[in-house]
């Protein structure tokens, strides 16, 4: 085999950014954007290093399952040749690296770390090569025929056998198999216009120049990028020209169709996408609607404002610091429009946010359902007679969306409301998220 001085960079920087993560319990985006070393590996490199850290995290549990059933029974390793051992099996399993070679650059990625774990390495690298990649590629083909179970799922998506079991009941066998084949999946390219500024011809004119490779989405006003990691750099995002987002979140926006002049009031702001992605809507509609956006966090909801500054919004968007679930800030005032963005589980995120998947526990979603019901109960009171309340979420599971749906129906405030519609976003290879639409008698 190779000697270490033939280890590839971009799996020397993965190491790095793992171990790091693990040392700080952080983000894998965040430090994948503020590791130093990234900036050293060209776009080829620096894609290959993302694609280990983000995958090796979302698929950790599974990586781990794989790598403790080759290793004698009690066996014990140290926390840095685990690191490099689930970057190794990531590769060998889910990535299209010959088998030979990722096999060898993991025994030297271990040995970087412990020379003496190389044999190790070698042997268990060998036996999930000769092995595993076999039953992954059965999984595989057990979903593609549609006779499959939760453990096919959980090999092929990496995920939880919990979230398997909670995707089939929610989004039955076709949606469950999908949802595991693009769990590991990279996130979709995507990037909304600001249509309050630009047409999205204008924005598709502006990321070309800054050499993103644009290419018109399937939905108005998406934008699709073969270079994305040139995005940042232009400046387009900073001013609010285009926004980074996935085509699940326009999506949600689109089915809320806030009307030009029309009274919103949009509770869970966040940084803002949506405001900017609302006011997208009602422009190319004919006109901006007028927003209050309310977020229980001061400093996101400052952010969030100086934010709308930049897109040219500050005139027509009111942002609010104020609890979701009480709303005291608004009084009695009602809207033509209420939008709730309600925090959730983010299962239906997996590719942006790749440590939901392990670091959930089923237990935490009854008190995400009851802050839930909270915020959508608070929220009902503000919309006008014949008013719609729009109730979104980006999580696959039915107790954050069917269930929670039913249950606000069945309370006194829901028993005001008439349930127009639900939808499940389902673009391939997109986020899914999940909205519902009321009209208050």
């Amino acid at each position: 085999m190779a000697g270490q001085a033939g280890l590839a960079p971009a799996r020397r920087v993965a190491l790095g950014v793992t171990s790091e993560r693990r040392r700080r319990d952080a983000r894998a985006r965040d430090l994948l954007r503020a590791y130093a070393a990234m900036g050293a590996l060209d776009e080829r490199d620096r894609a290959l290093a993302s694609r280990l850290v983000l995958g090796s995290v979302a698929a950790e549990g599974e990586l781990d399952r794989v790598i403790d059933s080759r290793l004698r029974r009690g066996a014990k390793l140290e926390p840095r040749v685990r690191d490099a051992l689930r970057l190794a099996v990531f590769e060998v399993l889910y990535l299209d690296t010959p088998n030979s070679v990722a096999a060898s650059q993991g025994v030297e990625l271990v040995r970087t770390v412990a020379p003496r774990a190389a044999g190790l390495a070698n042997a268990v690298l060998r036996r999930v090569a000769g092995e595993d990649v076999a039953r992954l590629a059965a999984s595989r083909e057990a979903l593609a025929r549609g006779r499959f179970s939760v453990y096919d799922m959980a090999h092929v998506g990496g995920l939880p056998i919990w979230l398997c079991e909670a995707a089939l009941g929610a989004l039955g066998r076709e949606g469950a198999a999908s949802y595991a084949e693009d769990a590991l999946a990279p996130a979709l390219p995507t990037v909304a216009a600001n249509r309050c500024r630009h047409s999205e011809a204008e924005a598709v004119g502006l990321l070309r120049e800054a050499g993103c490779d644009p290419a018109s989405g399937v939905l108005p006003g998406s934008i699709l990028l073969g270079r994305m990691a040139r995005l940042a750099p232009s400046g387009l995002v900073d001013a609010v020209d285009v926004l980074p987002c996935d085509y699940a979140a326009q999506e949600v926006a689109l089915l809320a169709r806030p009307r030009p002049g029309s009274r919103v009031l949009e509770v869970g702001q966040g940084r803002g996408t949506k405001t900017v992605l609302l006011e997208s809507v009602a422009c190319a509609a004919g006109g901006l609607c007028e927003v209050t956006a309310v977020e229980v966090d001061a400093a996101k909801s400052a952010a969030a404002a100086r934010r709308m500054e930049k897109a040219g919004l500050a005139e027509h968007v009111r942002c609010v610091a104020d609890d979701g679930r009480t709303l005291d800030a608004l009084g009695d005032d009602l809207f033509d429009l209420v939008f709730v963005d309600a925090p959730c589980t983010g299962t239906g995120t997996l590719s942006r946010h790749p440590e939901i998947a392990w670091s959930l526990a089923d237990s935490s979603v009854a008190g995400l359902s009851r802050l839930q019901l909270e915020m959508l109960t608070a929220a009902s009171a503000h919309a006008r007679r014949g008013g719609r309340l729009v109730y979104s979420t980006c999580s696959i599971l039915a107790e954050e969306n069917e269930r929670l749906v039913e249950a606000f129906l069945s309370s006194p405030s829901g028993a005001r409301y008439e349930l127009v519609g639900t939808h499940r976003t389902a673009i391939p290879g997109a986020d899914r998220h999940f909205c519902a639409t009321f009209r208050r008698r």
